[in-house]
């Protein structure tokens, strides 16, 4: 039985591979294939397919990535919403152009929603919602959302999960860890960007995404985070009808951020709203840890007495005490202009490479911090400043935490929105009490005493377990089992040409023996006769003229004649 899934499974992702390809192919994006040393597939694309990019050729490569992406599907459109927070791994052009990124599809037949809503919740609709319509609110490549009302009379809405898409998922999670692999033997300077570690990275957001249940343990997470602040509202999960394929919430109603027209109407006020999520916003990162990960417009709406509703939990940011230490410092040092302190705080914090070079990168930063000093601090852009920063140490080769872009591209979109709703919005003024409140927590004597503990603690195991281990290591070397592993990047390219050069060599070695034999056979004249030539003669310069032209033809489509 598990063979047999696997032989499913395997069929499964080729034919995903051949789609793959082939829409790479259909926007001029096969090249991508030879930075995974597969110009060979490059190739037989473009003969087979016989098309490259045709549909796309007065497009810009950006552009041509995200359509494609954007064709492929679910996996991919999350993919390239990730990569859009991760400044630190791709161009600036192709973030502007992933943020852009669609997740609308066409909606499915209710029949189908219907029959994945009862399935995974074990009921007939009827047995819950007195009325489900059958028209979706939204359709994304995830879920279907429908409103509803349930038999006690509260009106809902319903996100319901397509019901093939955890398959699709799946596959591409294989297809691109093999990518990720493919490109940290092949890719200079792999270990900078960590393909594998990102494709690890993604695919526990999506399937974190997928879990719907999760979402509902999210929402009420962080409205307890804020259950004495009345300034927001969140939508009640209604756990009787929601399992992990639906989720069901309260409906609620509102206008929506960016409506400024209707906000104005309604007699809304702009500078308090800009101000209440600031202030909610930073909250969540420098309190709690944890924060909404795509707040953009169509995820924020207002309620009357200037309420904020926030929408949408599926893409959580988590910051654990370390990371929230660096933010802290990064922003205090960058406010107070300090370079000494960034240097040190960049220094201690991050994982340095040993190419890094801390004068140049010194020099960068004093520039960077220079560049803000004649800007009064109300004026300061916090979201555009650390996409700058996040830039320069990228420039570095130093590896930022992913949940730390996360957080940057959720600021920027923050900061953005409070500036629409007020163009006297300064989130400087925000953020300035709790930077004070961080570090007067971080220089509190009980964080001192603290951190002094779990230090001694940390000695104190290491001074338990050091004889265990050196007992180990003098157990292996006596034994003759010590091992050093080395691994040698970026030979297998060359063992890959080293062996087609070999065989290059061999063939050429055959098809001589074949000529000289064969001209041997003819001046000998003997044996069976064909067409009135010695047979063995005949069949030799054959294949030999076989064997050449074949080996002519493949020289010239390879380029390299």
């Amino acid at each position: 039985m598990l063979r047999l899934m696997q032989f499913n499974r395997n069929v499964r992702n080729i034919r995903r591979y051949r789609q793959i390809i082939a829409v790479l192919a259909g926007y001029g994006l096969e090249h991508l294939l030879e930075y995974l040393n597969m110009a060979g597939v490059a190739a037989l694309s473009r003969r087979v397919l016989r098309r490259s990019g045709g549909k796309a050729a007065h497009l810009s490569p950006p552009e041509r990535l995200r359509l494609a992406l954007e064709e492929l599907g679910p996996t991919f459109i999350k993919l390239g919403q990730l990569l859009s927070t991760r400044p630190d791994i791709i161009p600036a052009a192709f973030i502007r152009e992933f943020a852009r990124l669609q997740d609308s599809v066409p909606s499915l037949p209710f029949s189908q929603i219907k029959g994945q809503l009862e399935a995974a919740l074990g009921v007939s609709a009827t047995e819950l919602f007195l009325e489900l319509d059958e028209e979706p609110i939204a359709a994304a490549s995830i879920a279907q959302v429908h409103r509803a009302v349930l038999l006690t009379g509260e009106e809902v809405v319903v996100k319901v999960r397509r019901p093939e898409v955890t398959d699709l998922v799946e596959t591409d999670i294989d297809i691109l860890m093999d990518i990720a692999s493919l490109l940290e033997r092949h890719l200079p300077n792999a270990d900078i960007y960590d393909p594998v570690g990102v494709v690890r990275e993604f695919a526990s957001t999506i399937r974190r995404e997928m879990d719907l249940a999760r979402e509902g343990h999210t929402i009420e997470r962080i409205r307890d985070n804020f259950q004495e602040d009345p300034t927001l509202a969140f939508p009640r999960v209604y756990w009787e009808a929601t399992a992990k394929a639906v989720l069901t919430m309260e409906f609620m109603r509102g206008i929506k951020v960016n409506d400024l027209a209707a906000l104005e109407a309604a007699e809304l006020n702009r500078r308090e709203i800009a101000s209440r999520g600031a202030d909610a916003f930073l909250k969540m990162v420098l309190d709690h840890g944890f924060f909404h990960g795509d707040p953009h417009p169509g995820n924020v709406l207002i309620m009357p007495g200037n309420v904020i509703c926030l929408l949408d939990f599926g893409m959580i940011g988590r910051l654990d005490p370390g990371l929230k230490t660096y933010l802290t410092d990064v922003l205090s040092a960058v406010i107070r202009r300090d370079v000494d302190g960034l240097i040190r705080t960049i220094v201690n914090f991050n994982e340095m490479n040993e190419g890094v070079n801390l004068r140049s990168l010194k020099k960068g930063l004093s520039d960077f911090i220079d560049s803000y000093f004649e800007i009064p601090l109300k004026e300061i852009e916090v979201g555009k400043m650390l996409l700058e920063f996040v830039d320069l140490i990228s420039t570095h080769r130093i590896k930022l935490h992913p949940d730390l872009t996360m957080l940057i591209k959720v600021l920027v979109v923050v900061e953005g929105m409070g500036r629409e709703l007020d163009p006297q919005f300064n989130m400087v003024s925000h953020l300035r009490p709790f930077l004070e409140d961080a570090l007067r927590e971080q220089h509190s004597p009980g964080r001192f005493l603290r951190e002094l503990a779990e230090g001694a603690e940390g000695y104190l195991a290491l001074t338990r377990d050091l004889p265990r281990e050196i007992r180990e290591l003098l157990n292996k070397i006596n034994r003759n089992k010590f091992r050093i592993d080395l691994e040698h990047r970026g030979l297998d390219r060359f063992t890959r040409e080293l062996d087609r050069s070999a065989n290059r060599l061999s063939l050429s070695l055959i098809l001589a023996a074949l000529l000289i034999g064969s001209s041997i056979a003819m001046h000998a004249n003997r044996g069976p006769l064909l067409f009135g030539l010695p047979a063995f003669a005949f069949f030799g310069y054959l294949i030999a003229g076989l064997i050449g032209f074949w080996w002519m033809v493949a020289i010239i489509r390879s380029g390299r004649l």
